[in-house]
């Protein structure tokens, strides 16, 4: 039977005038049979169950429940919510999107809520486009809830017919596994392409990220720049100071780096006491500034319990005819002769 409870709806305030919320616990509704059939058919017929099997792409899974759940009879727009704040829509612009954060209540039994939304606009004529209702379905993997899929209607006097309710649980079942899948997948990449010691990307990363932004600089003619660095001396450090200082070294060296890049950069760390940032979209000129400004926040402060470092860098512009191979050789061949000429200065290659 409906029961009332509290739902945060953020960001409505001075807008809606009343929120009607009837929770169905459809566990116990079963749909007829012959609803079943026209349900399994059409999610059969936009080869969705398949999909979901074949892609671990979270962005292509979400899109593919978009666009099913837009699709069914009665519904205006789809809204997919997930717990890290992450939000696409289909037919719902972004500012309706923000209004209709709603989490669904943790109950394991709950499969589906229906809200309805009252607003001041009403008794004007500029409330005939607004979301007049939604059906919100919790997103589930495991028994745990990690996100919402709410399907909008726009209409005054008609609500979302139960079939395409029933058609928006199932999508909800199959596609909460599939995302909790993809995430899973995405962390476990995210992980093997960061170096653990300085969380920067690793050198398995770096030569991928490498290689593909210079096949894109080759093919659309674009700019491209590289970045190699070496700490000056870090040998002593080890020798000095035992390898456990030395990884402290290596560490804040990396958030000093990471916090000098620009977002369009991409800071790694090739190996040992060997950095590296890929710059998209950049030149030398782009580059060696870049270099100078690491440099000078690396030698800024001291380090703790091992005193002040300083770095070499050998940068170059990708050029007709380099691969990623060349192109990282000619920068890592300027940052030798950076430490040729006397060590904390920058060489272009």
């Amino acid at each position: 039977m409906p029961l009332a409870l509290s739902i945060p709806l953020l960001a409505l305030a001075g807008v809606v005038s009343g929120v009607a919320i009837t929770v169905a616990y459809r566990a116990q509704r079963a749909a007829t049979r012959r609803t079943q059939e026209g349900i399994r058919r059409f999610v059969e017929g936009a080869g969705f169950s398949e999909e979901l099997s074949a892609t671990l792409d979270a962005r292509r899974i979400v899109v593919r429940v978009l666009d099913t759940a837009a699709a069914l009879p009665g519904v205006d727009g789809a809204i997919v919510h997930t717990a890290d704040g992450a939000t696409a829509v289909s037919g719902v612009t972004p500012e309706e999107a923000e209004r209709l954060v709603i989490a669904a209540p943790p109950d394991p039994n709950l499969r589906s809520a229906e809200i309805g939304l009252r607003f001041r606009l009403d008794d004007t004529e500029g409330g005939g486009t607004l979301v007049r209702s939604a059906i919100v379905v919790p997103l589930r993997a495991e028994g745990e809830s990690f996100g919402t899929l709410l399907a909008v209607t726009r209409s005054l006097t008609d609500k979302i017919p139960e079939a395409s309710v029933a058609a928006l649980e199932l999508l909800a079942r199959q596609a909460g596994p599939a995302l909790d899948n993809a995430h899973r997948f995405a962390d476990a990449r995210r992980l093997a392409d960061l170096d653990s010691l300085t969380g920067l990307a690793n050198r398995r990363a770096f030569h991928e990220s490498l290689t593909r932004e210079s096949a894109r600089a080759a093919r659309y003619n674009r700019k491209l720049a590289l970045i190699v660095l070496d700490l000056d001396d870090f040998k002593s450090v080890n020798d000095r100071h035992g390898h456990l200082a030395g990884d402290a070294v290596l560490a804040e060296v990396a958030l000093r780096v990471r916090a000098a890049v620009r977002a369009t950069d991409i800071p790694c760390r090739v190996g040992g006491d060997e950095f590296a940032v890929i710059l998209p979209e950049s030149g030398s000129d782009d580059a060696l500034l870049l270099a100078e400004r690491i440099a000078k926040a690396v030698a800024a402060k001291p380090i703790a319990n091992v005193g002040h470092a300083s770095l070499s860098a050998g940068v170059a512009e990708i050029s007709d005819g380099d691969d990623s191979e060349t192109f990282f050789n000619r920068a890592d061949a300027a940052l030798y002769r950076a430490k040729g000429d006397g060590k904390a200065r920058t060489v272009a290659g």
